[in-house]
């Protein structure tokens, strides 16, 4: 449980930020295409006998390259790359699994996973995956929010949105994959969009969304970490869960406080 609270709170404190420019760039499926090609590296990882987690890796970041080069190339569609690489990604991977002795055995770990099996060694290589995924968005934060609002503007700045683009789908490749064997394929992208989305509706400020973002965050995975200890669920369910209770509250509290106003002004 310490080790698990300990990649919980990683999680809770580099997702949301992901989220928040997942959002504001219109990819919050990505991170559910990125996981169903994680599956497919671990696929291949097992049929040719290399690491699956390693493979796995590898793929999601060529894939998160390739989702990128596709949105370019279809301008006007731009979730047309989403479509297509989720639909390859999750074809290879159960035609790969369907093959392999242990297929459905691991298909199943990596579907759902569980923080709390998680390896002294697995925290030591995401804590610092997770240190170098945070110095990145510290240096691109002003870059990455002048490219999604205007590309045309960022290029007049010097910006250059296409290696920044690709720099970004390749750093969320690597932290899905890191993250799917301790949350699970099912809930990776509930994980990064939901307090994200969260913090969207109770702040307007591009600043604050992503403290809120994280603090939420925080929050839930603490209280799904315990029910879960407690009442025996699985722990990335949980925190989803609570999360999922996150955002109903929080459209509530935002439609009660619309009708305060307007019964004030009126």
């Amino acid at each position: 449980m310490q080790r698990a609270f300990v990649a919980g709170m990683l999680i809770a404190v580099i997702a949301p930020i992901i989220g928040v420019f997942l959002i504001m760039r219109k990819q919050s499926l990505i991170a559910d295409t990125l996981s169903h090609i994680a599956l497919a590296g671990v696929a291949i990882g097992l049929v040719s006998g290399s690491q699956p987690e390693w493979m796995s890796v590898i793929i999601v970041i060529l894939g998160a390259l390739l989702i990128e080069f596709l949105r370019l190339r279809f301008k006007s569609y731009s979730d047309v790359s989403i479509a297509i690489l989720m639909a390859a990604g999750l074809s290879i991977a159960l035609c790969l699994m369907s093959i392999s002795p242990s297929g459905s055995k691991t298909m199943d770990q990596y579907l759902f996973g569980s923080i709390v099996t998680v390896t002294q060694h697995q925290i030591n290589v995401f804590l610092i995956v997770s240190i170098g995924i945070f110095i990145y968005f510290i240096m691109t934060k002003r870059s990455l929010y002048t490219t999604i609002f205007n590309e045309d503007v960022a290029r007049v700045a010097g910006i250059s949105t296409k290696l920044l683009s690709f720099s970004f789908s390749a750093v969320i490749g690597l932290f899905i994959s890191m993250m799917i064997p301790m949350i699970g394929m099912l809930l990776v992208s509930a994980i990064i969009i939901l307090p994200a989305a969260i913090a969207t509706q109770l702040t307007s400020r591009f600043r604050y969304v992503f403290i809120i973002a994280s603090i939420v965050s925080i929050i839930c995975t603490f209280l799904g970490l315990v029910s879960s200890y407690k009442i025996g669920t699985p722990p990335g369910a949980s925190i989803s869960l609570w999360m999922v209770v996150g955002i109903l509250l929080t459209l509530l509290y935002k439609k009660m406080y619309e009708l305060f106003v307007r019964r004030i002004r009126e």
